[in-house]
């Protein structure tokens, strides 16, 4: 009963955090300046052209209505007409919304798979010369924006050694090869600097591992040290290390956008900086409101991930 209580209680949250994120957007991108007029008939248009063609899109009426009307739209899931196009928003979403998927997932294996190891061996060897090394190639790594990480990556493995194309995108039903190949530097690019920060988390995690009683008793009853850390230590970090990967996961989406556009991938960052030239709103609105709810729904699994992986915060809710 209580854990559904816990889970009522963090839905309710998570409700009104889309509720709030959706007037916030809203209000933000009509205080732009301009809107899909001056893109349809540019910007030396009759006045007359542009009054009518605003009545027409509907947009000319009263913020408020407006607002209503679109998160209605959403509840019902019709995320409105593209102003610009006319064509139905799901249907430009929808297919790039696959591809952006794609890149993320692979990404955030691909972070975990860099992570978990080094930040391992920086742990257990923090206290000599390569545990410093490895500490600080994280540090580096941290440093460096996906974008220019992606351009160095098509300089060394699609330009000089021609290894793997430098951009664009294949279709998984057509060529499954031919699309891992194509997203192989793209999801590194974004692997590398989300990696490198998810290992200083892996490290401290591990640092209090290997100081706990119980992995003393595990190496003293004759336990190797990293089968110990492997078998023992991973479950027992994983509490703190889920919380951490979520909200990783978050960012990836973000900076999936930028990395689209430097690998030419036809993702949902490719559609909104699209849509943001064109002006054209209300698919501008439909994809900021998908990432923000992403991010809103990911923060609320990892809390309620975060207790079951925990019984101690659950005993703490219950005693409440």
């Amino acid at each position: 009963m209580h854990v559904v209580r816990q889970i009522l209680t963090r839905l309710s949250a998570l409700v009104l955090s889309l509720l709030v994120a959706s007037l916030l957007i809203f209000v933000a991108l009509n205080a732009l300046p301009g809107d899909a007029t001056s893109a349809i008939l540019g910007t030396n248009a009759d006045p007359v052209a542009v009054a009518q063609l605003r009545a027409r899109l509907g947009l000319d009426r009263p913020l408020l209505v407006r607002y209503v009307s679109w998160l209605a739209g959403l509840l019902r899931g019709d995320l409105g007409t593209s102003l610009v196009s006319g064509d139905a928003v799901s249907s430009l979403i929808l297919p790039r919304l696959g591809v952006t998927v794609s890149l993320v997932a692979i990404a955030t294996v691909l972070s975990v798979a860099i992570a978990l190891p080094l930040g391992m061996y920086a742990a257990v060897h923090r206290r000599r010369a390569r545990g410093f090394v490895a500490a600080t190639v994280s540090q580096l790594g941290m440093a460096v924006p996906a974008f220019v990480a992606g351009i160095v990556l098509v300089l060394v493995f699609a330009v000089r050694l021609q290894w793997l194309p430098a951009g664009g995108y294949v279709d998984i039903q057509r060529d499954p090869l031919q699309w891992l190949r194509h997203l192989v530097l793209p999801s590194l690019s974004l692997a590398l600097v989300n990696g490198s920060l998810l290992a200083r988390y892996v490290r401290s995690a591990f640092v209090e591992v290997l100081a706990e009683d119980w992995f003393r008793t595990a190496r003293s009853v004759g336990w190797r040290l990293w089968p110990a850390l492997w078998r023992h230590g991973v479950r027992n970090a994983a509490t703190s290390l889920v919380t951490v990967v979520g909200l990783q996961l978050a960012t990836v989406f973000v900076g999936a956008v930028v990395v689209e556009q430097v690998f030419a991938i036809p993702g949902l960052g490719t559609l909104l900086l699209d849509q943001v030239t064109k002006r054209d709103l209300v698919v501008v609105q439909d994809i900021v409101m998908l990432l923000v709810g992403v991010v809103l729904v990911i923060e609320a699994l990892v809390e309620l991930a975060y207790v079951a992986l925990d019984p101690r915060l659950r005993g703490r809710r219950e005693a409440r």
